[in-house]
């Protein structure tokens, strides 16, 4: 029989357990810390790890893994930046995830949904307008925002992320441009443009892409230099996809209007305490941060750990 660990929460989710309980016999210790999982994967001869990333604040690597039973790791995500791939492979463990399981995530537009609730509440400044309410502050002056319909939206990556996040906005930008360099494949409605381009034209940029060595710190001190002054950015796919150094200084010295994010550098060493992001957004600077909840709704959990189980349980 199977034995499994699930370092993830799942009893919030209907069925979820159950459906793990029926692939083989599960250890449940979903905030269990690195150390504490290598120990136990030891002396319980645990051969499979089920977990997700937004909980998960160390990385799955040969540190963890090595000597010990483990065969297959099953993330309920599309991103694998939280295990060690290259690890996995080399050692013969298997990786399930839903990253090319195109019919299922395409039904996930929770992330997307989210990215568009960050852009409103950042050109709006509602974060700092509805703390002044509560100190009750009634001057809107200081909260003047844009209105959609006079602005141009960019959207880097256009994979299942960026194309729903595109439909959200069509209705109300005066234009979106899009840049992904592998568009001929997906095909794409809107206006296609290279990336400096598409920094130089838009008031705001949202990030759609996967973490990769092409785009680690995508937007650097250089590509800011390339946007709109008073540009806005967004990004609900990695932290490290910026260079978060860069980003508080073009916003301290007003090259960007401002940043919001689900994301932060790091994560997964648990950064979270030491994240200067953070420490700016405390000091006043125009930056919204939300603990890396974009993917948690109710609806896009059910989807993708269900969906994550099932093929767990087709091996």
């Amino acid at each position: 029989m199977r034995k499994i660990i699930c370092i993830t929460p799942i009893e919030h989710i209907d069925g979820a357990w159950k459906s793990l309980s029926e692939c083989g016999r599960v250890i449940y210790d979903p905030y269990i810390n690195k150390e504490d999982l290598r120990k136990k994967i030891v002396e319980t001869e645990v051969d499979t790890i089920f977990t997700n990333p937004n909980k998960q604040t160390f990385k799955i690597d040969g540190e963890l893994l090595k000597r010990t039973d483990i065969k297959t790791v099953c993330t309920a995500s599309t991103g694998t930046n939280h295990i060690d791939m290259e690890y996995c492979k080399r050692e013969g463990i298997e990786v399930l995830s839903l990253t090319k399981d195109y019919d299922v995530i395409k039904t996930i537009t929770s992330t997307a949904e989210m990215a568009f609730t960050l852009m409103l509440a950042l050109i709006r400044n509602l974060p700092k307008a509805v703390d002044g309410a509560s100190k009750f502050d009634w001057d809107y002056e200081k909260y003047i925002g844009r209105q959609l319909d006079h602005m141009i939206v960019g959207v880097v990556g256009y994979g299942r992320l960026g194309k729903h996040f595109s439909r959200f906005c069509d209705p109300f930008f005066d234009g979106i441009f899009v840049c992904d360099p592998y568009i001929r494949m997906f095909g794409c409605n809107y206006t296609r443009l290279v990336l400096d381009e598409l920094l130089s034209k838009s008031d705001i940029v949202s990030l759609h892409v996967h973490l990769n060595k092409e785009t680690y710190h995508m937007i650097n001190e250089e590509t800011i230099n390339k946007m709109k002054d008073g540009a806005y950015l967004v990004n609900t796919s990695r932290g490290d996809i910026v260079d978060e150094e860069a980003v508080i200084e073009a916003i301290r010295n007003g090259k960007l209007k401002g940043y919001a994010t689900d994301v932060i550098s790091d994560e997964l060493n648990d950064n979270v305490s030491n994240s200067e992001l953070i420490k700016a957004m405390n000091e006043g600077l125009n930056i919204i941060i939300s603990p890396h909840i974009a993917g948690m709704t109710v609806e896009a959990q059910e989807i993708a750990y269900l969906n994550s189980i099932r093929k767990l349980e087709k091996k």
